[in-house]
């Protein structure tokens, strides 16, 4: 075996980075929205959950979403990618759905989620970010793997 063919097996066993260029973004980004998420998640589930229930446990299922896909980013590797290109979706579909439901039903939300109104509380970060996300994961995937 010849040096170049021992390198080129050394970098096929590391794990595809994520996080090289605007990935390092999405991780800050992501990691901002997972302690936001799950604070603001925790500390109203703790003092009022009687009076929005609902609103505080989607916000912490967002939380938990939010650190799923950071932790994947940060992971890296073809696996990690499609994990996280499947929970940006779940996240894009949830905002969407969310977002749709309180403008439509704004009484069954008494109080905002993170995902309310599209994310308008968080300055539409909520909708953003999974666009974003699942744009930079189709372009790291591997060639032809784009689907």
């Amino acid at each position: 075996m010849t040096s170049g063919e021992a390198e080129v097996t050394v970098r096929e066993d590391r794990p595809t980075r994520l996080i090289s260029g605007p990935g390092i973004l999405l991780v800050w980004l992501y990691g901002v929205m997972v302690v936001g998420a799950v604070s603001r998640s925790a500390y109203q589930i703790a003092t009022e959950f009687d009076r929005a229930p609902l609103a505080y446990s989607l916000s912490a299922v967002a939380g938990l979403v939010y650190g799923f896909i950071t932790y994947t980013l940060v992971r890296g590797g073809e696996t990690a990618r499609k994990a996280a290109r499947v929970c940006c979706a779940a996240e894009l579909a949830g905002v969407l759905i969310v977002g749709t439901w309180t403008m439509v039903e704004p009484s069954a939300f008494p109080d905002a989620t993170v995902w309310s109104d599209f994310g308008m509380g968080y300055v539409f970060i909520p909708v953003l970010l999974p666009l974003s996300a699942l744009y930079w994961l189709r372009r790291r995937a591997p060639q032809g793997d784009a689907a």
